[in-house]
């Protein structure tokens, strides 16, 4: 056989359709709960398995419940709910690799009974389907195939790695406290670079911490930690384009506080889950263009997609919003304090050289009513829109976002006006969509006749290569440049070309 396929591969990136499924959470307590004041809830996807069709994975949703008692008291009940859901495509196949992001859009209180609390928590999920495609490219040794290479970049998966680390940190409180009521960590990816076998991965973890003091006031504080952490991760070089997505593993979170002088020292140590995915533009040697010596070829052109994974961007901005409190509901006469705020991203995308990234934070806010003497809660829902600039070059780009929410502040007015801003930390990642082509099959088909000359003058054209006259001719390019010594190609006008045949 004169042509033989050797095939290499691409990497392609596929979105999964995004879709809605309902978690039931049963929360168990021992306290007699009055009122549910507020419920933060984070969730994350584990261990996916993937067939043909569909990826089967699972997930736990971290809720923190801060809750009053019939006798006053303030109390947190923290929990994880486990949950299973899976994706279905035709394009799903075994070997392919899966990035899953779950959201909790909303969280209800179904009930409040028998030691028993049962919540629903409505998610979305979405994700992206990481296949390798295999590209057919035809190779020859045939001294009668005449071949014009060419070197193309492609876009290859070099592979994936997670790793679980703990990030501590400490503040002061410069008074006693009776309770810590709530601690939520939250991480943010600021940056990813590639090493020799490693990637890279810097960050911080943000921490809000909602505490009692012993003069029955109701404070908190955020404390930031950043970290670098080195994931190992084989063939990684400093050429390749990596992305890191981070989660806290809430569940595993410990406090613990200290008493000293005037105060006390509460540290945190917040594990940290990194995964990341690495990318690698290499050369690639295909065949441009191919004639045979003795037969007319039958040449068959593949086009493919492709990946191109570029370099992500962090940014900073402020969201604000406001609220009216309905009529019905009793006044606010004092802000006791902020239960805690769940952000859920709802798009982004390029426009006009920025990155948009879109979403809805709610905030859980409990507040006094004087006339009653009784405590209240109410979320305030702020839609929101962040922009920068964007980095990338490429303005189809699909864009992946994850952000934090930190330094959130809300104040009321008249009783009835709640104003919110808070500052928000937002990661994006990019891939870029490329479409190239190569010479997949060549089959031999009929001979040449025989040729009745041993010498042939041809008129070529202007700008004509070496190459083009050549394989009009049916010899090879080496023998148009020997035996015309004198012509420079590509031609700078029309001349004549003499080719001198060689009897078999």
């Amino acid at each position: 056989m004169a042509f033989e396929i050797n095939k290499f591969n691409v990497v392609k990136k596929k979105r999964l359709e995004t879709s809605g499924f309902n978690v039931e959470c049963n929360v168990a307590t021992e306290s007699e709960i009055d009122k549910i004041l507020s419920v933060c809830h984070s969730a994350t996807a584990e261990n996916a398995e993937v067939l043909n069709g569909e990826v089967n994975y699972s997930g736990n949703i971290d809720v923190c419940i801060l809750y009053s008692t019939v006798d006053g008291e303030i109390g947190t009940l923290n929990a994880t709910c486990p949950f299973v859901s899976k994706f279905e495509d035709t394009a799903i196949q075994v070997g392919d690799k899966v990035g899953i992001d779950v959201n909790v859009e909303d969280c209800t209180v179904d009930s409040v009974a028998n030691s028993n609390i049962k919540l629903t928590c409505a998610c979305t999920q979405s994700g992206v389907l990481i296949k390798c495609n295999e590209v057919s490219n035809v190779t020859t040794g045939d001294e009668n195939i005449c071949l014009k290479e060419d070197e193309i970049f492609v876009n290859t998966l070099v592979g994936q790695a997670k790793e679980v680390f703990s990030v501590e940190s400490e503040v002061s409180i410069k008074e006693p406290v009776q309770k810590v009521l709530l601690c939520d960590s939250q991480v943010s990816v600021k940056s990813v670079e590639s090493g020799v076998d490693f990637v890279s991965v810097g960050g911080e973890v943000v921490s809000r911490i909602l505490y009692l003091t012993e003069k029955d006031r109701f404070e908190s504080c955020y404390v930031t930690e950043n970290f670098k952490e080195e994931i190992e991760l084989e063939c990684v070089t400093r050429e390749a384009i990596s992305e890191a997505v981070a989660c806290v593993k809430k569940s595993a979170v410990k406090c613990e506080i200290e008493e000293v002088e005037k105060g006390v020292n509460i540290k945190l140590v917040v594990p940290v889950e990194v995964k990341v995915t690495s990318y690698m533009e290499i050369s690639q040697t295909v065949i441009k263009d191919v004639y045979s010596l003795n037969n007319e070829l039958e040449v068959t052109t593949e086009s493919f997609d492709m990946t191109k994974k570029t370099v992500g961007d962090y940014f900073e901005s402020k969201i604000d919003g406001n609220l009216v409190l309905d009529s019905d509901k009793p006044r606010v006469d004092k802000i006791m304090f902020v239960g805690g705020s769940n952000l859920c991203l709802t798009n982004a995308y390029l426009k006009n050289g920025e990155v948009v990234v879109e979403g809805v934070t709610k905030t859980n806010v409990i507040y006094l009513n004087d006339e009653t003497n009784s405590l209240h809660s109410v979320v305030i829902e702020v839609p929101f829109v962040v922009s920068d600039k964007a980095s990338v070059d490429c303005e189809t780009a699909d864009v992946s976002a994850h952000a934090i929410l930190h330094d959130v502040d809300v104040v009321v007015k008249k009783g009835r006006e709640f104003f919110f801003d808070a500052k928000i930390k937002v990661h994006v990642d990019y891939d870029c969509e490329e479409i190239s082509a190569v010479i997949s099959k060549v089959d031999l088909a009929s001979e040449y006749p025989e040729r009745d000359c041993a010498l042939e003058l041809v008129f070529a054209s202007q700008g004509q290569s070496a190459w083009e006259v050549a394989k009009n001719l049916r010899v090879s390019e080496t023998t148009i440049l020997l035996q015309n010594p004198d012509l420079i190609f590509p031609l700078e006008k029309d001349e004549g070309v003499i080719v001198f045949y060689q009897k078999a």
